[in-house]
């Protein structure tokens, strides 16, 4: 079992902007989601959990190795999937694989050829090893980014906003593949958005300005939600008074007519109960430390 110990956190920047603040997490195998809105501070996290920054204060040790001081460890056992990673023109698969195989260290050839082949058919793309990669859909160049991440057997691996821009069939497949992953290795999904989360990870916390705001299992914080979540449809002028007068935690538009949802321990005239879900935990934690 690989453990990511997180205590009391802190990075404040050269110009004085406090990017991490007083974090604390346990991270062990399985899908971790990290969920936040933009500029929540994810980055800054995850970029000073693979030892590119140095906090200015706290801990980080994985497998009670301290990370912070012995950068080049959590290196070696390190896969990192980013939102966008650029390719080599006219490289195809199997040779752009090779490449990073050699820059990760994997020098013995029959090695490189071994792990590749069995990550390119995990991944459904040894068919496909001879094309370019720079011409694979949106799906397939994540699911060649999970390939490469995975080469030398690491045992943490981070991985950026991985469902922006798939289509529906594409992003099941590689949610799918990365469940899978995750049941020997600590997977960190950084994201915005609460449907990966929802679909993925066992546990989670989410932050903002820095801060961890909550954390726990997807289910108990919904369960924790229940008759709590109240909706109502009214009309786009009377928004604004609804959000002084109630705790709206979200609205949307349904037909063309506003819904509002709001946070309420009692019943309130003239709104209706719903099922609480894991967009209502995310909406209610952020307008409650907002």
């Amino acid at each position: 079992m690989n453990t990511l110990k997180i205590d009391n956190l802190n990075l404040t920047y050269k110009n004085g902007y406090n990017a991490i603040n007083g974090i604390s997490l346990e991270i062990k195998n399985g899908m971790f989601g990290l969920l936040g809105p933009n500029g929540a501070g994810k980055s800054s996290l995850m970029k000073t959990i693979v030892g590119l920054q140095k906090p200015t204060s706290g801990s980080i040790a994985f497998n009670d190795i301290d990370v912070v001081n012995d950068t080049d460890y959590i290196k070696k056992n390190l896969g990192f999937l980013p939102q966008d990673f650029g390719v080599y023109p006219k490289v195809n698969a199997y040779d752009l694989l090779n490449h990073i195989a050699i820059l990760k260290g994997i020098t013995e050839k029959k090695e490189r050829q071994n792990q590749i082949q069995n990550l390119l058919e995990k991944v459904n793309l040894w068919n496909f090893r001879d094309k370019e990669v720079q011409k694979f859909s949106g799906g397939m160049k994540q699911r060649f980014g999970v390939a490469q991440a995975l080469l030398g057997n690491p045992k943490i691996i981070i991985v950026d906003e991985p469902t922006a821009g798939l289509d529906p069939e594409e992003r099941n497949r590689f949610n799918t593949l990365l469940s899978d992953i995750s049941t020997e290795v600590v997977v960190i999904l950084s994201t915005h958005l609460v449907k990966d989360v929802k679909n993925l990870c066992s546990e989670m916390t989410i932050m903002n300005r820095g801060k961890v705001l909550k954390t726990g299992k997807p289910k108990e914080l919904i369960k924790e939600l229940e008759a709590k979540i109240w909706s109502k449809f009214i009309n786009n002028e009377e928004l604004e008074t609804y959000k002084l007068k109630f705790n709206v935690i979200s609205q949307q538009l349904i037909e063309r007519q506003l819904q509002i949802t709001i946070f309420s321990t009692v019943q309130l005239e003239g709104f209706l109960p719903i099922e609480p879900n894991l967009e209502h935990v995310y909406f209610n934690v952020l307008s409650q430390n907002s």
